[in-house]
């Protein structure tokens, strides 16, 4: 199933209880879905837009544009095959609380389900561990996220590739980043299965 909408600013029309919100950004079919924590840590307060006017959206957003993700990076990046949302939408004072971010998971859990990437790149402990609790079998208990960088986990229907938070980044991580993502668009990394053999037709029946 094709999502058809031409909304690139919350194509779903979220409405999170709150003033202000960076809404998911992108291709509403995209098969790479990049999640961040909340506006404070990764930008987008000011712009809207996930990633942005911030250190370290800027530098994901070069490492993004290098790997053939972004077409243009800025305050309204031009997307390839790809879509930006937060865990926690709302721009918070200071730190959300686990309240607020319980608070804000139907929010996300509906549009990653909406947009059902094959590829999910958490950015950051927060994102990495939440999708690897729900998204995965792999215990995240005790993350260790230079190791995790840019790896390849099988999830339930994603594959994950974790991403170290950009301001922690050393000298190689945008490298082994571009480098990895590189090597994944390379092979058909769609969790897909053909089942149009058991139907009518000579139509494609792909199910995740």
């Amino acid at each position: 199933m094709r999502n058809v909408t031409d909304r690139v600013s919350n194509p779903f029309g979220m409405d999170p209880p709150c003033e202000r919100f960076v809404p998911g950004y992108g291709d509403a079919n995209a098969h790479f879905h990049v999640v961040g924590d909340h506006p404070g840590v990764h930008g987008g307060a000011e712009t809207g837009v996930p990633f942005t006017g911030h250190p370290a959206g800027r530098r994901l957003q070069r490492a993004l544009h290098d790997a053939g993700l972004l077409r243009t990076t800025g305050d309204e990046p031009t997307v390839e095959n790809t879509f930006l949302s937060y865990l926690h939408t709302c721009v918070p004072e200071g730190t959300p609380t686990e309240e607020e971010y319980a608070a804000m998971e139907p929010f996300f859990d509906a549009e990653l389900r909406a947009i059902a990437a094959h590829v999910l790149l958490p950015v950051g402990e927060r994102a990495t561990r939440h999708v690897l609790e729900t998204c995965t079998a792999h215990d995240a208990t005790d993350l260790d996220l230079s190791a995790l960088h840019a790896t390849e986990l099988l999830g339930s229907g994603w594959l994950v590739m974790p991403v170290r938070d950009p301001t922690a980044w050393e000298s190689d991580d945008a490298g082994r980043l571009v480098d990895a993502i590189d090597r994944l668009r390379s092979t058909d990394y769609r969790r897909e299965t053909d089942l149009g053999r058991f139907i009518a037709g000579n139509e494609p029946y792909l199910v995740r």
